[in-house]
């Protein structure tokens, strides 16, 4: 399994915001929320790696993995190779633990895939994952299990939006940012 890695373990204070499932259709109301933090991290289900210019985080660094629908087949001709760079993990050591991510559509039945991720990566502070389109914050236990929803206009369950994670040495926070609904294709 391709997995890669980054280590912001020893910054004092690093912003996260937590993507997924744009399905090529990123919401551009999104992008001022987005450049206001550290690093923006994508689980998957890009389709139009094109997005990925309109990102800037303010230190510049995003992570992608591989979701099950970013294949050459769905991907714009000629994207390729970009496309076989994504990997399938990823992790970021950051300040008070590590973040995994990954798609999530491997990890089944889903009735059990929050428990089957805990399992997978017990290293882990906290695990984000897409792939339903559903926001889901579950910090009963640790390692958390985050899935920040549909940030593009197809079935964003709940709303457009993405999970905002907050890491220091002493704490971790979490927050849901959701748009306002507008039209049918919310």
């Amino acid at each position: 399994m391709h997995q890669s890695g980054m280590d912001l373990g020893d910054q004092e204070r690093v912003t996260l915001a937590l993507i997924s499932d744009t399905h090529g259709t990123l919401e551009r109301v999104l992008l001022p929320w987005l450049a206001e933090v550290d690093v923006i991290v994508h689980a998957g289900d890009l389709l139009d790696p094109g997005e990925l210019r309109q990102l800037a985080p303010k230190s510049g660094h995003l992570v992608v993995v591989r979701g099950n629908n970013d294949t050459p087949g769905q991907w714009p001709e000629g994207t390729e190779a970009l496309l076989d760079t994504l990997p399938e993990q990823a992790y970021l050591d950051l300040p008070g633990g590590r973040l995994v991510v990954e798609h999530g559509h491997r990890v089944n039945p889903a009735r059990t895939r929050h428990e089957r991720l805990r399992r997978r990566h017990p290293e882990a502070r906290a695990i984000v994952y897409g792939h339903t389109h559903r926001r889901v914050i579950d910090t009963d236990e640790t390692p958390w299990v985050l899935n920040p929803g549909a940030a593009g206009r197809q079935r964003a369950f709940g709303g457009i939006g993405f999970l905002r994670l907050t890491a220091t040495v002493d704490e971790w926070q979490v927050e849901a940012v959701t748009l306002p609904k507008r039209g049918r294709d919310t």
